[in-house]
């Protein structure tokens, strides 16, 4: 079976379309979604496993099809790297920022609610570093790729890794004024 121009162009807008809208739905399901992918390590794994498959197993998919739909996905993953390595507003847009779901021992409930994590999940990443005490803890962080971070109460002055960590500001500017 041949390819005809119409079917490739079938191929590039349904691919592009059917990326975004991946994309979106991803983001909006969080960041445990993914636990260690980030959105395009999933997306790209699966959408060539998905190709492959109906190029394999589709009587009306040609190897042309599934060429260019490779090709698409490749040129796409591309072109969302360059933009969001050289584009702050598309990175915000593309990538979650850390959460901090506990500070100097306290957990933060709206954090935890927004971010769908339960106090159980923290506690039980605290344990894994080998913390008994919730006192002897800093910061619990929820990383971009759905880890934990525990960050133990703080031995010098600087919290320079935590300027980046959603909520850590606002808590920060909290406690110096009380």
């Amino acid at each position: 079976m041949s390819a005809n121009w119409t079917t490739i162009f079938h191929t590039l807008v349904i691919g592009t379309l059917a990326y975004v809208v991946l994309i979106i739905l991803l983001r909006i399901s969080g960041k445990r979604t993914l636990s260690k992918w980030n959105a395009f390590d999933f997306i790209v794994t699966i959408a060539f496993g998905s190709i492959l498959g109906m190029i394999l197993l589709a009587e009306d998919t040609s190897l042309i099809q599934g060429t260019v739909g490779f090709g698409l996905l490749v040129l796409l993953q591309l072109g969302v790297s360059w933009l969001s390595v050289n584009s702050k507003e598309m990175q915000a847009l593309i990538k979650a920022k850390p959460a901090l779901l506990l500070y100097q021992g306290k957990m933060i409930p709206e954090t935890l609610k927004k971010e769908r994590i339960t106090q159980e999940d923290v506690l039980a990443a605290i344990r894994t570093q080998g913390i008994s005490a919730i006192e002897n803890v800093e910061a619990v962080v929820l990383e971009t790729n759905g880890n934990f971070s525990v960050i133990p109460q703080k031995q010098g002055s600087s919290n320079s890794a935590m300027i980046d960590v959603q909520g850590y500001p606002i808590i920060q500017k909290e406690l110096t004024q009380v």
